[in-house]
């Protein structure tokens, strides 16, 4: 997936002109963690986050606002050095440069010019959809070895007894040299998928799941 799938394109923005106030009013009735300041042909110059606008309003001795600091303009408190990225780009490259640099969001640029917004809650909300998990379905995960061959062995159990995967991620296991297949499959009885991989010799990670009626 790349970022124009999933970037929101509706922006809350200002420029180095608007005040502080207009910015902690936006943040508090949209509930944004980020605000881009571009200017009026929509270039973007710089961005403030809500702890910009926090550590502004307030002295570090005091819990009242300082005096006149809503009125000044955002240009003041305003980073210059945004870290963007474009709509080709792929998603997973994204969330890994947000994580590596402890961001919770980017703009989206293209020739300077904002086109998007694209947040760690977007991200989120992504993972839940590619995974499947926000539709009926059951999630098994096998433990396999790290060998060639693996993951189409295990797809063919699915295949055999004609269930539908949905979704399929893999990752390794923390507590050995393994990897953990994560599958989400559209049956309600998965026991008979689970005995077949089970005669098969593939270990099922994660929680137990009961085998009713056994």
């Amino acid at each position: 997936m790349i970022v124009e799938d999933m970037m929101r394109t509706n922006i809350y923005k200002l420029t180095p002109a608007d005040t502080i106030e207009q910015a902690v009013h936006m943040m508090e009735k949209e509930r944004l963690r980020h605000i881009p300041i571009v200017e009026n042909d929509d270039t973007l110059i710089g961005i403030i986050s809500d702890r910009d606008v926090r550590d502004a309003r307030y002295s570090i001795f005091s819990d009242n606002p300082l005096p006149d600091v809503l009125q000044k303009p955002v240009k003041l408190i305003m980073k210059t050095e945004v870290f963007t990225t474009h709509p080709l780009e792929f998603v997973s490259d994204v969330a890994s440069m947000l994580s590596e640099k402890r961001i919770n969001g980017a703009p989206v640029t293209v020739d300077r010019k904002l086109v998007g917004m694209i947040t760690g809650r977007d991200l989120l909300d992504t993972l839940v959809q590619l995974t499947g998990a926000d539709q009926p379905s059951t999630q098994l995960e096998v433990k396999v070895s790290d060998v060639s061959g693996q993951l189409a062995d295990v797809a063919t159990v699915f295949k055999d007894h004609r269930i539908n995967v949905t979704s399929m991620l893999i990752y390794p296991d923390k507590k050995s040299s393994s990897k953990i297949l994560a599958f989400r499959i559209q049956t309600m009885d998965a026991r008979p998928a689970i005995a077949s991989l089970k005669e098969k010799g593939y270990e099922l990670a994660g929680p137990s799941i009961p085998e009713w009626g056994t």
